[in-house]
């Protein structure tokens, strides 16, 4: 079953041109990810620091492979932390077909 994650990041306001950056080439490697379906990046309309990532997966395993791949040394994004005003939030939801 298909899996839409959100990641909610806050980014420190002087640091938005290097994260676009970052996030660019970051997302080219999550966007050719095996069962990635998409990728889409929100900015909010009244905090330009503040976006969500919305991920798209083909299944639950998809998911759980590219988690375990960002926390290897070859997949870990390094260059993000520096960049964060906080701790990214992570939230995943499945698609509900009764309701």
């Amino acid at each position: 079953m298909a899996l839409t994650a959100f990641l909610d990041l806050k980014l420190k306001p002087e640091s938005l041109d290097k994260a676009k950056e970052v996030m660019s080439k970051v997302l080219a490697d999550t966007r050719a990810f095996d069962g990635c379906l998409g990728v889409d990046v929100l900015v909010d309309n009244t905090d330009e620091s503040h976006w969500v990532v919305v991920e798209k997966w083909e299944s639950l395993d998809a998911d759980k492979a590219y988690r375990a791949w960002r926390a290897t040394p070859e997949g870990a994004i390094s260059e993000l932390g520096p960049l964060l005003a906080g701790a990214p939030g992570l939230t995943s939801y499945t698609l509900d077909p009764d309701v």
